[in-house]
């Protein structure tokens, strides 16, 4: 067991064992249990510091839940466009390869990379082939893929490196369904060739409740609703998500009465201009504001940090747990959630104070020579770093092409020993490498497993401080130890 952070331990385990632990964690959470995300060799959980005991893992492991077992079969149009290019890697006729893939009895070892994505272990060793060297922008959904000893289907349009080699017609995830993923751990799958295929059908969307509060006349640079991480759904590889910096949205929920974790509006760089449909009250820069209906509110740039909070007294509707983070469009109407809190989210006590950090503020802390000082632990794979302290010494440099999925930062580049690594969870903060050796810190909407090393993982008090940094930041990482991480997390002042 290794403590990755104040909130995540990585179990070394047999996928097997991981599955079963999983299970039983999840049939009968301990307190502060959040999550649990099975990996090829590992298992990550996730959790409350001031209230899960590590304990509560060994007596989950002697508990006899396991996941039971389906079989799934899946019909396949063998017609992907790198099909040819594997056969004269293989030596093999299109033909012998489509045989042994669909007289292979597939397991879903775990699911990750985008929500519904299953890893199928049990391809035939012939089709253990490496990813593209160039990953693809687009792969369609439905697309039937090898990588890695691995098979998998795509479940949405989305970039990928993995070999084509066919395509189904089922949904692989839909947020609306229960669980939201067709594929589930420990189920067994078979894929069954077919000449043709329907087209895979729209999902169903049920109409949204909650009265329409605010209009989008315009949105803003990426303005989405945020609330507190949503957790449980990781089994079927959707992220936790919310607000990047939950301080700072935690103090605007508390000038409405809001619960803490109440979604309203992420803001990035500057802010959208919205009409009132309703009278209601609102919270912007640290103030209440009156609105009726019909009222204008016009929010500019925003002020020290790259992130800002509007709330509404009551909370916004959130999108379904699943769907992709998506930036408000002109138009659009914004719902109050029927219920003060639409979301369940964790306990408000299991959420950073705002003096733990940048703060209600949304100011990034810094030292000598502006520089943001960010704290984190040695990560899984530290080790597995030609010059792994290099991390710590040096002043990076935050990109413009980072996101809600990860910060991205230029510097000199690491160099790992190994360019991969067997696919295991990713935790809040993990600091991760691909092979272009330049650092990603993961955000809330991060893939929930991945195959990347892991230098570090930023503690989760400072989390916030890379949520304000705005691109052209100069950061520099300092290593602390566990206790420290438990301290900040508890607002204790350094």
């Amino acid at each position: 067991m290794r403590r990755l952070s104040d909130g995540a331990v990585l179990l070394e385990l047999s996928n097997a064992d991981a599955l079963g632990l999983a299970a039983a964690l999840t049939a009968a959470p301990p307190a502060g249990f959040l999550d649990a995300v099975p990996g090829a060799r590992t298992l990550l959980v996730l959790f409350d510091p001031d209230r899960f005991d590590l304990a509560s893992i060994d007596a989950a492991q002697r508990s006899p839940a396991r996941p039971l077992p389906r079989t799934v079969r899946l019909r396949t149009v063998y017609d992907g466009p790198d099909l040819p290019a594997i056969a004269a890697v293989t030596g093999l006729s299109t033909s012998r390869i489509i045989k042994l893939h669909t007289e292979a009895v597939h397991t879903v070892a775990f699911l990750g990379f985008a929500p519904g994505f299953a890893y199928l272990s049990g391809a035939p060793e012939a089709l253990a082939l490496p990813r593209l060297k160039t990953p693809r922008v687009r792969v369609p959904a439905g697309s039937v893929a090898v990588a890695g000893g691995y098979s998998g289907v795509y479940p949405a349009d989305t970039p990928g490196g993995w070999q084509l080699i066919g395509r189904v017609a089922e949904r692989m995830f839909d947020p609306e369904s229960t669980p939201p993923g067709l594929l589930r751990p420990g189920d067994r799958v078979l894929f069954e060739s077919v000449g043709q295929l329907p087209a895979i059908a729209a999902p169903e969307r049920s109409p949204q409740k909650g009265e329409a509060v605010l209009r989008v006349h315009a949105p803003g640079p990426f303005t989405s609703i945020q609330g507190s991480p949503r957790y449980g759904l990781a089994a079927s590889g959707v992220p936790a998500g919310g607000a990047m910096d939950l301080a700072a949205l935690a103090a605007a929920n508390e000038l409405l009465g809001n619960p803490p974790g109440a979604a309203g509006l992420e803001m990035t760089v500057a802010g959208p201009e919205l009409e009132a449909l309703a009278d209601l009250r609102v919270a912007v820069s640290g103030r209440v504001r009156h609105l009726r209906a019909g009222d204008r509110l016009k929010i500019g740039m925003l002020g020290g940090g790259a992130r800002g909070y509007v709330t509404v007294e009551g909370g916004l509707l959130q999108s379904r747990p699943g769907e992709p983070t998506r930036a408000l469009q002109r138009g659009e109407e914004l719902r109050r959630a029927p219920q003060p809190s639409s979301s369940a989210p964790p306990r408000a006590d299991s959420l950073p104070g705002p003096e733990a950090g940048a703060g209600a503020a949304g100011t990034p802390r810094l030292i000598s020579g502006h520089v943001i000082e960010v704290r984190a632990l040695a990560g899984p794979q530290f080790d597995d770093f030609l010059e792994p302290g290099l991390f710590f010494s040096t002043e990076y440099t935050l990109s413009p092409h980072s996101d809600r999925r990860g910060l991205r930062l230029q510097g000199p580049p690491l160099l790992p020993l190994r360019a991969d690594i067997a696919p295991e969870g990713t935790a809040p903060g993990a600091v991760q490498v691909p092979g272009d050796g330049l650092p990603i810190v993961l955000g809330p909407d991060r893939p929930v497993t991945g195959g990347y090393p892991k230098i570090a993982t930023v503690i989760t008090a400072d989390l916030e401080l890379l949520a304000q940094a705005r691109p052209g930041s100069r950061i520099r990482f300092q290593r602390v130890e566990l206790a420290e991480s438990l301290r900040a997390r508890r607002g204790a002042h350094r």
